[in-house]
């Protein structure tokens, strides 16, 4: 029986630390790579990366987005990465942030969640804002299939904070109320904490009321640090409890170093996160 989502993070943690690699083939990084803004650009710049995150890290994050822009070809060259680093034993967390309702919210599951599909991941990045359980059917398929779900909370870009930070009808902001939600869904899971949340490293969380001296210890996603302005070697007084199972995403601090500098960056940005975090 394949291990549930939360027991394999719960490996990576221990084997290579809290550090996730964003691949994002944004077209200012292939240049700077000296590559071209092309399929075969992004699939050089991809496979480098995977080889020096071989051995140093246990995740990585595709930005779909930087792969979907060049249509069929870009979406070949992101199965490929993506089996690659599955079959290297890489934890891929699918940054799609998809988000609707019935029938279609399950078609995007099944393409990144379910067995076989040409683009299955171990876990991907989901809206909420049609109403968290609009997602009912990804987190049935996700446990089914002992994946993991990343539900967008408390994200770090200012106009989002006008309806993260807003009031739900329980009275809690909803991004509070999303992590109520999450939360309550991931203990009753059979691998419990296999569903986690997205929570922006350069925020204060106590302004979305999210206290995380107090929070379930669900698996966090947080993107921010690095050149976004979060230290790494405050990620424990940033998410509290949280920290146990934070996911320290780290995309540009790493891509900048280029083509010949990106290994001596994943083991840099390693080491501080081990620091950090243990």
């Amino acid at each position: 029986m394949t291990q549930g989502f939360a027991t394999r993070l719960q490996a990576a943690f221990t084997q290579y630390g809290h550090l996730c690699v964003g691949l994002d083939p944004h077209p200012f990084l292939l240049k700077l790579w000296g590559l071209e803004d092309s399929p075969r650009g992004l699939l050089e710049m991809s496979l480098r990366v995977l080889e020096a995150c071989s051995d140093q890290v246990g995740i990585i994050k595709p930005q779909v987005a930087f792969y979907e822009r060049h249509g069929s070809a870009g979406y070949k060259v992101l199965e490929d990465v993506i089996a690659r680093a599955r079959n290297a034993e890489l934890l891929v967390i699918a940054d799609a942030k998809r988000g609707d309702i019935g029938s279609t919210m399950e078609a995007y599951a099944a393409t990144w969640l379910g067995q076989g599909s040409a683009l299955e991941a171990d876990a991907v990045t989901v809206a909420p804002y049609l109403g968290v359980d609009s997602l009912a059917g990804t987190f049935d398929m996700a446990e089914a299939n002992g994946k993991g779900v990343f539900v967008l909370a408390a994200t770090s870009n200012p106009e989002a904070a006008t309806l993260q930070r807003s009031r739900a009808i329980s009275g809690r902001t909803l991004a509070g109320q999303v992590v109520d939600d999450v939360s309550e869904r991931s203990l009753r899971m059979t691998d419990a904490g296999g569903f986690g949340v997205v929570l922006g490293a350069t925020l204060r969380l106590e302004e979305f009321e999210i206290d995380t001296s107090s929070c379930y210890p669900i698996p966090v996603l947080a993107p921010g640090f690095g050149v976004q302005g979060a230290a790494v070697k405050d990620a424990q007084s940033l998410f509290g409890a949280l920290s146990q199972n934070l996911i320290v995403a780290q995309t540009r601090s790493i891509l900048e170093a280029g083509r010949d500098g990106v290994a001596e960056a994943v083991r840099r940005e390693a080491a501080e996160t081990a620091n950090a975090l243990g």
